[in-house]
């Protein structure tokens, strides 16, 4: 997955943090209180105030942010040079350097409380939702940076070394690898290729806590079918707390800006063996040189405005095919659910962008009511989920729970 999703967002995210979701069905629907807060009468007396520091590494950054309950104290995004991190030869040998980084960042905020480390989880082994305690067995495997040498597998790793400085815990919340799929899901055409899951977990799982509370329903009762729409696509069946099913945007699914999606298995075969690329170059044709980038030359949906405004044809022609190709993929999401779906949640980042979400929502809207979340807030869902163990919301779980026999030589 891609680490910079939500960058686009930066501007938008002050207004968006402080509105409900747009509903298609605002003037006519069960949910007419969608977006109001309210605070249940006879409520219990306010919980002890934690701080959190959240630690997100991206390919090219570390963003680091403080906060006070869910009220963000600070927040920088320290940015990495090619020229930085050009002596390194993977993504776990960067790790001395960029936790100095980070603790010169910190020599600034040296008398602030510290509660708890959360850390961005990496892409390891498959793990059902929720928080999970850094411990050094989960270190270890964040180490070995397989299945990919990813950039979130620092995010435990540091957050394990900040937090002994003050002698607190360390979390990883809801991973790239959260895995609860139902057996039927994993069975593709070929026992040499079951169907993996990865997503957007972090932000799709936040969104669906949102949607609760906006819904007035228990989080782990709601029926919901999420499209997180950034710079790449992940649509889920969230059933009862659980992605019960899911498409990831790299290896089926709608194609996204700057990846394939599925492709014809015969025609990619034959590509492969063609002669006309080596591994490397194809893998970065399907991730990273896919998409609305391979049809238009950007992968920027705001560039891809401009071209269809301007009168570009081939541009409206894509735009509107990713839709439908998203559209579709709730279909199917929503199949999967196997039961009535409550609601269809729209978010990451094109979800900012209102004409492709009325494109989306003219073909699902028979569905289900559709939820905009515009944008998404991994530092915030982060230090929720921390926030939730805190407060006894949540029990920690342990990696050593799921975890195979590792082989880290």
């Amino acid at each position: 997955m891609t680490c910079n999703d939500n960058e686009e967002n930066e501007n938008n995210k002050e207004n968006e943090k402080n509105n409900g979701p747009e509903c298609v069905f605002r003037d006519f629907c069960d949910f007419c209180d969608v977006g109001t807060s309210r605070e249940a009468p006879g409520s219990s007396p306010r919980s002890p105030v934690y701080s959190v520091l959240a630690v997100n590494p991206g390919s090219t950054s570390t963003k680091v942010a403080r906060f006070v309950d869910e009220a963000e104290s600070w927040s920088e995004t320290i940015r990495h040079s090619s020229d930085e991190l050009a002596p390194f030869g993977s993504v776990v040998e960067q790790f001395d350097f960029r936790l100095s980084t980070i603790q010169n960042l910190l020599k600034e905020h040296e008398e602030e409380k510290i509660d708890a480390v959360a850390g961005r989880g990496g892409i390891i082994d498959p793990l059902p939702g929720g928080t999970f305690r850094v411990d050094r067995l989960l270190v270890d495997r964040l180490k070995v940076g397989k299945p990919w040498d990813h950039a979130s597998n620092l995010g435990g790793v540091l957050a394990e070394a900040l937090a002994s400085r003050w002698s607190v815990p360390a979390f990883i919340v809801d991973p790239v690898c959260v895995d609860e799929m139902m057996p039927e899901a994993r069975i593709m055409g070929l026992p040499d290729l079951p169907k993996p899951s990865f997503s957007h977990a972090l932000n799709i799982k936040a969104t669906v806590r949102r949607a609760a509370r906006d819904l007035n329903v228990p989080w782990n009762e709601l029926r919901a079918v999420v499209a997180h729409m950034g710079g790449g696509v992940s649509i889920v069946a969230h059933r009862r707390g659980r992605i019960i099913d899911t498409s990831n945007g790299t290896d089926y699914g709608p194609f996204s800006p700057s990846r394939t999606g599925g492709l014809p298995v015969g025609a990619l075969a034959r590509l492969a063996f063609s002669g006309r690329y080596a591994k490397e170059e194809l893998e970065r044709k399907i991730v990273g040189q896919g998409g609305l980038l391979a049809y238009l030359g950007t992968s920027d949906v705001r560039q891809v405005r401009k071209m269809i405004e301007e009168g570009g044809e081939k541009a409206a022609l894509v735009y509107r095919a990713m839709a439908w190709q998203i559209a579709k993929e709730i279909g199917a999401q929503s199949a999967s659910m196997g039961e009535k779906v409550d609601a269809i949640l729209l978010t990451g980042g094109i979800a900012y962008d209102s004409e492709f979400v009325r494109l989306v929502q003219e073909r699902v809207q028979w569905i289900a009511p559709c939820l905009v979340y515009a944008g998404e807030d991994e530092m915030l869902a982060l230090v929720q989920g921390a926030l939730r163990v805190l407060k006894g919301e949540e029990e920690a779980q342990n990696y050593s729970d799921y975890a195979p026999k590792l082989h880290l030589e």
